[in-house]
């Protein structure tokens, strides 16, 4: 029906005329609710349902509700998955081939899902649903994050009614970078008052729900619900982390082989599975210094409490649905989004920023900062030999298709379509298939038209008949997988897959510059080797070379070529940016933190900061401008009535100079200057001025090279968002006295570090 279609009469007064309303979209009879939770980051084995020792109560419960599905997979990396979850389509033809940072110039890379495939949120908005969106998003480009960027790509733009949480691969778990529906917010309680995101997120999902209610008590809704658990940083409230005390001290080698015992016997893996061995690039445990050996378990101490706390808080989520509308009626569906991650890198990181920056901790510094692990001061990521066991029993890990990166637990409790709750469904399943499900149980099609934009065919199939039919046939019998050049193709029972390096990251000596005919390929029968443990490429060459050439037929189809493992090449040639770039940038106090994405890049340059402020009676205190946190960044402040400035090396070295002469009442111009040494090393003088007068002098050994800190709040005018880059003062250290402007000015040429910025940008997500 037309929008301006009237179906009424119209005579010359009311007496000839007739009215009619145009008719408002409604759900069909006893539509379900509808839940989706995406795990971050979770891999196949750490779930207490899934044959980990991690208390997961909450999520078990779900899955003694509802069906576990042992054979669920994933695209291998955040964004690409999301976006088939929440559109039905694979993921290079949502053009959301890699993450939005990595976009490149080619439809299946453009990093923008385009309108003509249609969100679940916009689908069910045509039948009178409700949609809320709560937690990460990750599906804008990141220099659209901001408060001057369109909000198109934005949840609520596309379907979503409301929406909190935050962009990005991930963000601080104690002082996250959050957003609420078109606009940056601040987190409503602070470190001290106990916040924690994941509890943040419940509360939220929770006051929507409760809003709706309070309105409508049947107007059906789906929520979607993203938590930050469990990407890095691995942040929990302390007494969480404390249950894990000494409960991983045997190691990864052990508890691995612990987990996999649990998994056959549960029944999650068929009879007679193997356990893939532990990679070359894995030590074993046993090899590690004892000392060593107890900062690698408190790193997944950290992990496993934070996975506990977020359960919790799912917990409470659900415990209110329950009890607010009918159990029955409601659909949730939980996954993650792809394997466990190894960003932590061999030994761990306390801070990941000292990946980004080519700065690691040594194993001394980990010892001596353990107790930091989990804090607020840290941005800890475990070691991949804990990658390794999380994704038990399968090989390799998150960004590869090998089934560590794509196999995923997925549970789906749905009372009124399930009759044997509890069970283990074995069917291969795909992200791609939770839509099509959804919107069978819902009762509805896949409209053909969205807001006048005509949509395309969905890649997914509904897998409802596997509901209450463990032998029901697999519907979902060929999938491809292309990750970063990394291949793979699931084609009825069998699999073949090749690992592909991406830049500068372990490769297992294998050339990432080789040419892709040069491949090598493996050869799995899925259905008699769950694991991927028999490679079967000499035995069955034929059978491997079909499966090679469909797996191109399906990369032509589905918009992946051309291929392309060279993700610098993104970086140094990056989408068009809306606004120019320039040479200087003016900020006023108290507006929305500016994403560093998007702020002046001074890393390494020459550069100047000049403040236009006006001192009061009362003795001065407060950032003047800011950018960062305390896991990296930098500050000029007014400390005590004396101008100061602060950089903070990720976390690593802190350099402060405080000017020698304290503000007086009046108008002050306040100048911070950086020099860029002449070695182009990052090392740089420094001084602070007081209308024109010296009043400190430093040196800054290395000056943040690539990133200051993902999980800072960006960079900020007359306050800071913390935690407090700088050791003096607690955010928001707002200031006491007014700033009339702050500007930038960059002199020096851009110094970058291609290599180090795509380490920054794999290690987000």
């Amino acid at each position: 029906m037309a929008e301006d279609e009237f179906l009424g009469v119209i005579g010359d007064t009311w007496r000839e005329s007739t009215p009619w309303w145009p008719p408002e979209p409604t759900p069909p009879t006893g539509a379900p609710n509808v839940v989706l939770i995406v795990l971050d980051d979770v891999g196949y084995g750490q779930l207490g349902c899934y044959g980990s020792d991690i208390a997961t109560p909450n999520i078990d419960r779900l899955a003694q509700q509802g069906l576990r599905y042992a054979n669920f997979h994933t695209t291998a990396l955040c964004s690409p998955s999301r976006s088939c979850l929440l559109t039905g389509r694979n993921h290079h033809r949502n053009a959301m081939a890699r993450v939005a940072d990595l976009a490149v110039g080619f439809p299946g890379y453009y990093g923008r899902i385009p309108k003509r495939n249609g969100f679940l949120s916009e689908m069910l908005d045509t039948h009178g649903y409700a949609s809320y969106a709560v937690g990460k998003w990750h599906l804008t480009p990141d220099d659209e994050t901001n408060m001057a960027a369109p909000r198109d790509t934005w949840p609520v733009a596309r379907g979503f009614q409301r929406w909190y949480g935050f962009h990005g691969g991930e963000t601080h778990q104690f002082v996250p970078a959050l957003y609420h529906d078109n606009h940056s917010v601040m987190p409503p309680r602070t470190i001290e008052d106990g916040y924690h995101l994941s509890a943040d997120l419940a509360d939220k999902a929770i006051e929507y729900l409760a809003d709706l209610r309070a309105v409508d008590v049947e107007k059906p809704y789906f929520l979607y619900f993203g938590t930050g658990a469990c990407h890095s940083p691995h942040h929990a409230p302390r007494e969480w982390i404390d249950r894990y005390r000494g409960h991983f001290d045997q190691g990864w080698d052990a508890w691995r082989e612990a987990t996999f015992a649990r998994q056959l016997a549960i029944g999650m893996l068929p009879a007679g599975s193997q356990l893939t061995p532990r990679p070359a690039w894995v030590p074993a445990w046993e090899t590690l210094h004892a000392e060593d050996q107890v900062v690698a378990a408190r790193f997944m101490e950290c992990f496993a409490g934070f996975l506990s706390y977020t359960d919790a808080q799912i917990g409470r989520l659900i415990d209110f649905i329950d009890t607010t509308d009918d159990p029955d009626n409601t659909i949730v569906v939980l996954v993650s989004d792809n394997g466990a991650s190894s960003e932590g890198g061999m030994r761990g990181s306390i801070n990941d920023g000292r990946l980004w920056n080519g700065l690691t901790a040594g194993r001394k510094e980990l010892r001596e900062r353990i107790d930091e692990l989990g804090g607020p001061s840290a941005h800890n990521n475990y070691p991949w030999g804990w990658t390794m066991a999380g994704n038990t029993p399968f090989q390799r890990w998150k960004r590869e298709v090998h089934e560590g990166g794509i196999a995923d637990p997925c549970i789906v409790r749905a009372p009124r379509h399930i009759q044997t709750p509890g069970e283990i469904r074995h069917q291969f399943t795909h992200a791609i298939d939770v839509l099509p499900t959804v919107l069978e149980l819902v009762g509805v099609a896949a409209p053909t038209v969205i807001n006048e934009v005509a949509q395309t065919h969905l890649d997914g199939a509904s897998f409802a008949a596997t509901f209450n039919d463990a032998a029901a046939p697999e519907i979902h019998t060929t999938q491809y997988f292309e990750m970063l050049g990394c291949r793979a193709i699931y084609h009825d029972g069998w699999k073949a897959v090749t690992f592909k390096p991406a830049g500068p990251l372990y490769n297992d000596g294998i050339d990432p510059d080789a040419p892709f005919t040069d491949d090598d390929w493996e050869l799995y029968n899925k259905r008699d080797d769950f694991t991927e443990c028999n490679d079967l490429a000499l035995a069955e060459p034929e059978r491997l070379r079909s499966m090679i050439e469909l797996w191109w037929n399906e990369a032509r189809r589905n918009d992946v070529l051309p291929l392309d493992n060279r993700p610098l090449a993104a970086i140094m040639n990056p989408r068009p940016r809306r606004s120019t770039s320039r040479r200087s940038y003016r900020y006023v106090p108290n507006t929305a933190p500016v994403p560093e994405s998007v702020a002046p890049n001074v890393r390494g340059r020459t550069h100047c900061i000049t403040a236009m402020v006006e001192i009061g009676t009362v003795i001065a205190n407060g950032v003047v401008l800011a950018l960062g946190s305390v896991l990296g960044g930098f500050s000029l402040y007014v400390i005590d009535g004396n101008i100061a400035y602060t950089h903070n090396l990720v976390g690593k070295d802190l350099t402060t100079i405080v000017g020698n002469e304290p503000l007086t009442p009046g108008r002050h111009t306040l100048r911070f200057d950086f020099t860029a040494a002449p070695a182009a090393d990052f090392s740089g003088a420094m001084q602070l001025t007081i209308d024109d007068n010296v009043v400190a002098q430093g040196s800054i050994a290395m000056f943040t090279p690539v990133q200051f800190s993902t999980t800072g709040g960006g960079l900020t005018c007359g306050y800071e968002v913390g935690p407090a880059i700088a050791p003096s003062y607690t955010a928001p250290f707002r200031a006491n006295f007014h700033i009339e402007s702050v500007t930038i000015d960059l002199i020096g040429p851009e110094q970058r570090d291609p290599i180090a910025e795509f380490l920054a940008i794999m290690s987000e997500q």
